[in-house]
């Protein structure tokens, strides 16, 4: 398998660390590209967007959340993914949330990586709202010991917002502060850091 790659995309990142946690890495060969220039991706993906991940057989999965599950069932099942019930719906939700956070915070690098008088600061407090939203939320819902797919995301996330310096999210949320300071330290989370 091989999987297509920014070595500074959030998604990407967690797709990374769900392979290391599931004992995967050495099954998938990555490939870096960049996603703004590379045709290759393209030609694998008509969105160009990573991660994108061939299959063994050839077969092209592309998106985060389809990738992990996807990974998660080739080794075994349920150990990322609850199968069913209220913890399941709870992890895609967290997944989801987390995948927000990485959405609005994408938008905000892109906007400020424009010249000053093209910037839409409209746009940016949007999304920092968003993102403060969502990060108050996550203090409110302090995780259990798991590494499942719920935190996998968030952890990226978290991991994203201070690699790209999109804004300060540890003041006043010293819970999700002190859950990230545990599992960035996790060998997936370092083998995974983002770089430029």
């Amino acid at each position: 398998m091989q999987l297509l790659y920014s070595p500074t995309s959030p998604f990407a990142r967690k797709v990374r660390v769900a392979m290391i946690e599931l004992g995967l890495e050495d099954r998938i060969q990555l490939a870096a590209v960049d996603p703004w220039t590379d045709e290759t991706l393209r030609g694998q993906n008509p969105l160009s967007k990573v991660p994108t991940l061939v299959t063994g057989d050839g077969e092209i999965i592309f998106d985060s959340r389809v990738i992990c599950e996807y990974l998660d069932e080739i080794a075994g099942g349920g150990r990322l993914f609850p199968a069913t019930g209220p913890d399941r719906w709870r992890a895609l939700t967290a997944q989801a949330l987390a995948d927000g956070i990485g959405d609005a915070a994408v938008r905000v690098v892109a906007q400020e990586k424009r010249p000053a008088a093209e910037q839409h600061a409209d746009q940016i407090a949007r999304q920092r709202a968003a993102i403060l939203a969502a990060l108050d939320s996550l203090e409110d819902d302090a995780f259990d010991g798991r590494f499942g797919i719920g935190q996998i995301a968030v952890a990226a996330q978290l991991g994203y917002l201070d690699f790209r310096k999109v804004l300060d999210w540890r003041e006043n949320r010293p819970i999700l502060t002190e859950w990230y300071e545990r599992v960035r330290r996790r060998p997936s989370m370092k083998a995974s850091e983002p770089v430029e």
